[in-house]
Formats: C-alpha cells, structure tokens, sequence
C-alpha cells in the first residue's frame, strides 16, 4: 500500500454532500461521471465511495470562472 504523503491529507466527502455543494441531482451527476465532465469519485471499502473534496472544488470554481468569462449570463 502507498505510504500517505505527510503534507497533503485530502479530505473525502460523500455523494450527499457533493449534491449539496453542486447543486444537482443524483441523476445529473451519473450523467457528468459518464461523460468524464467531473472528477471521478475514490473507491472506499467495496461499493462505498468518496470525492476528494478538493477536486470537487476546483470543478465548481472552474464552472465559476467559465460562466464569468462568458459575460456573466449563466450559460458556459
């Protein structure tokens, strides 16, 4: 097993809290995984997983940033 980097510790957030902080349905999010158009979630103890809330992040402040380059109308 990979030995933990002592600087880094990411923080995992589950499902309802992904949906929570996106602002989507169960649904919505399946369909990003499948296009590959959010961050892949990490397997956790068999079917149980996780986001790296990180990553997560960064997707919402790159969904920020392209709708504010667009002239701020909400549509990317």
């Amino acid at each position: 097993m990979a030995r933990p980097s002592k600087t880094y510790r990411p923080t995992l957030i589950r499902r309802s809290e992904v949906l929570q902080r996106c602002g989507f349905s169960n649904t919505t999010l399946h369909r990003l995984l499948t296009k590959g158009e959010f961050p892949p979630p990490v397997q956790v103890l068999g079917r149980s997983v996780a986001w790296i809330e990180a990553e997560v992040d960064a997707w919402i402040m790159e969904r920020i940033e392209a709708s504010r380059s667009h002239g701020g109308t909400g549509h990317v």
